[in-house]
């Protein structure tokens, strides 16, 4: 029941904004309208961060590692705490993957289906059509100005969030860093478009190309090898990089203690050249650090979460593949049936259905995803922690037959 309110509730807030983001980027001020809606894009993004932390801690009290952190008096943690931690890595997430297009699309086909005769009424009064570009005609000048801002407020709460200071210091620096990439998103697409026959014609780019052109020459199987991946690559990030990426997220919630850095890396090479690193390159780690505000070391929760799941097994991760990308198999087919099954005589009739459709087989999916993603770390977790007690136990047999002896 805590998953379907989290992902309604969720959903009913996502309509709301867009449809609020839309309404806003019309009329005077433009340009105060268009700041304005990205941030409401931005707050849809964080929002969709909320929902699945919300989704994945309401299952914490079902899974059996979980209930041995409380038996050994931890495992209770508030859901803003959580939320606190997972908020920076599920930002680099997000945008490393580039999960909002999605939103960006629903924003952009929202807007255009509430002013379909707006684009005629332009033409016919000499204008530009502004429907559907509520993200896309913010000046590059107010676009680098508040990334200037975001910059700064996401350096000064990362520092903060590194340092154990303030109770949403990390949430607020993940919607910093969301708010800068996107208005740096606009503006690196506003100059692309006004700069990209310059670009096209520069010495280094037709440098590059013409490298490129020689190498598919001259170099056997060049081009087949980069076809070949090109086709596979997509399916591989769809069965494999995508679902762990996931699962690190839910092992981010349920975990407590993968935020420690030298323990993503320990028993490692890694440690050593780590060791030699604070050593002789400490003051040029400690600039890049705070120049970038602590953005790499976001990178090591997940690292660490993927390394602790591993002690599953590889039948745990290849079962959890499967199921990861069976489900939307079986529910999207499962659509598809529906719409054949209705048939092609009836699409005034399908267009009626799609909506609650498409949200039921969403919340299907969804729902189902997350309890796969928390079955699978309670799997890896108490797989993880029986062997830490088997090697427990067989190091106090070894003492005591030491000792006897």
């Amino acid at each position: 029941m805590g998953l379907l309110l989290w992902y309604l509730t969720g959903q009913v807030a996502r309509y709301a904004l867009l449809y609020l983001g839309t309404e806003i980027s019309h009329g005077d001020h433009r340009e105060v309208r268009l700041v304005l809606t990205m941030l409401i894009f931005t707050v849809i993004v964080a929002l969709q961060m909320v929902v699945t932390v919300g989704m994945l801690h309401t299952l914490r009290g079902a899974l059996a590692e979980i209930r041995a952190r409380r038996a050994e008096g931890g495992g209770d943690e508030r859901f803003l705490v959580a939320l606190d931690r997972v908020a920076p890595a599920f930002a680099v997430i997000y945008l490393t993957w580039g999960f909002f297009s999605e939103d960006a699309r629903d924003f952009v086909a929202l807007d255009e289906m509430h002013r379909l005769g707006e684009p005629f009424d332009a033409y016919f009064q000499g204008r530009e059509s502004t429907a559907g570009r509520g993200l896309l005609d913010l000046d590059v000048r107010v676009s680098l100005g508040v990334m200037i801002v975001a910059w700064v407020v996401r350096l000064i709460f990362s520092r903060r969030y590194d340092n154990g200071d303030g109770s949403f210091s990390g949430s607020v620096a993940a919607f910093a860093e969301l708010a800068f990439a996107f208005f740096g998103l606009n503006a690196t697409l506003t100059i692309a478009s006004e700069r990209s026959d310059w670009m096209y014609h520069r010495s280094a780019v037709a440098g590059t190309r013409d490298m490129i052109a020689q190498a598919e020459e001259k170099i056997p199987g060049w081009q087949a090898f980069w076809g070949f991946v090109g086709e596979v690559w997509p399916y591989i990030v769809d069965a494999m990089v995508l679902p762990l990426t996931w699962l690190a997220v839910g092992i981010l919630v349920f975990g407590a203690d993968i935020s420690d850095t030298r323990a993503a890396i320990r028993g490692t090479r890694m440690e050593r050249v780590a060791g030699r690193l604070d050593q002789t390159h400490n003051l040029t780690r400690q600039a890049i650090t705070k120049i970038t505000g602590g953005l790499q070391d976001r990178w090591i929760p997940i690292a660490h979460a993927l390394r602790l799941t591993v002690r599953g097994g590889a039948p745990l991760f290849g079962m959890f593949c499967l199921c990861y990308v069976g489900l939307r198999f079986v529910v999207d087919h499962g659509v598809r049936g529906l719409q054949h099954l209705i048939g092609a005589t009836e699409q005034y009739f399908w267009q009626v259905l799609a909506w609650p459709v498409f949200l039921l087989a969403e919340l299907i999916i969804t729902v189902l995803t997350m309890c796969l993603l928390a079955a699978t770390f309670d799997i890896a977790s108490t797989r993880a922690r029986a062997l830490g007690l088997d090697r427990g136990e067989a190091a106090g047999d070894q003492r005591s037959n030491t000792n006897t002896s």
